[in-house]
């Protein structure tokens, strides 16, 4: 493990209008659809990047890191099955998730791509980075929700205890029903920035239509316990015998690894980026003081500046 290197601000494209989503289409993989966000490259040199969201989040968590790196990347960023615009899927296991995502990178056929994750992503991201380094040239893990020993003093606490109830889909449908989309986008943005006077007013307003669309959509309370489901199983199993440890995987990963962790995280602990740092071979490591969970949104251009860090670094070997 390593500090990371922050390439100068002039490398990114300049301060700009902030951009609206970027322009979706659809993609069938393994008979369901992926609903794919693509952010053009704006130089011939562009390498491909494939962008993945947390939990309960979107492609639109990467609009603005996206469009910083559009002179080096030509990325695509996927609503992950259940999420977004994305069909819902049987299942929502890590190991779920990073197939359809294999299945995706091999669908699109670009090769391998520096892979970006957050949150969840991040920890889909080490599975595949892990079993298919073909696919992976360098891979960027932001807040990744890798294993760690007590998930009920994070912000998601409250929910755990819904897991094992019967019927908790039913549940949490009927709890969308008592706290307006307002409230709900709000409690989002405290539990995910670390300071939230950094939220842009059209950011604020796009979580807003994102929570509206989740009231309106019948699988998203199972979707959504699903996956917090696979992601506490993945926890309890890392730290057991066997190949399907996220961290035993973790430390096959070949690829140049940029990590990247806010010390303000109240849904990943965040001593955790730095304890992956140390598993993954071929590591950096950036901790953001104050800084929450998607430092991809609350400071894009710092993490712009370290992924192109990398990207230098990778280009130079």
């Amino acid at each position: 493990m390593k500090g990371a290197i922050l390439a100068d601000d002039s490398s990114l494209l300049p301060e700009g209008e902030v951009p609206p989503p970027w322009p979706a289409r659809q993609v069938t993989v393994s008979g369901a659809m992926l609903h794919v966000r693509d952010t053009p490259g704006q130089s011939p040199a562009a390498e491909p990047a494939v962008y993945v969201h947390g939990l309960g989040g979107s492609s639109q968590n990467f609009t603005d890191l996206a469009g910083l790196l559009a002179d080096r990347l030509d990325g695509q960023a996927v609503d992950l099955p259940g999420f977004g615009y994305s069909d819902p899927s049987p299942r929502y296991s890590i190991a779920a998730f990073a197939a359809t995502l294999t299945d995706y990178l091999d669908h699109a056929g670009r090769g391998p791509v520096h892979l970006i994750g957050n949150s969840l992503g991040g920890s889909i991201s080490v599975r595949v980075a892990a079993l298919r380094p073909d696919l992976v040239r360098t891979l960027t893990l932001i807040s990744p929700a890798m294993p760690f020993l007590d998930p009920r003093r994070t912000a998601q606490g409250p929910v755990l205890p819904l897991l094992a109830m019967p019927g908790a889909e039913r549940l949490m449908a009927w709890a969308l029903t008592r706290i307006t989309a307002e409230q709900m986008a709000e409690q989002v943005l405290a539990a995910c920035f670390g300071d939230t006077t950094k939220v842009h007013p059209q950011r604020r307003a796009e979580a807003m239509e994102e929570i509206q669309l989740r009231y309106t959509v019948a699988h998203y309370p199972k979707a959504y316990l699903g996956t917090l489901r696979g992601l506490v199983g993945s926890f309890l199993r890392a730290y057991l015998p066997g190949v399907n440890s996220q961290w035993r995987l973790a430390s096959r990963i070949e690829a140049p690894t940029l990590v990247i962790g806010g010390l303000n995280d109240r849904l990943v602990d965040p001593r955790v980026p730095a304890q992956v740092a140390r598993v993954i071979p071929d590591s950096r490591l950036l901790i953001l003081p104050g800084v929450g969970h998607v430092a991809q949104m609350e400071v894009p251009r710092l993490v712009a500046r370290a992924v192109v860090g990398l990207l230098d670094e990778v280009g130079a070997t």
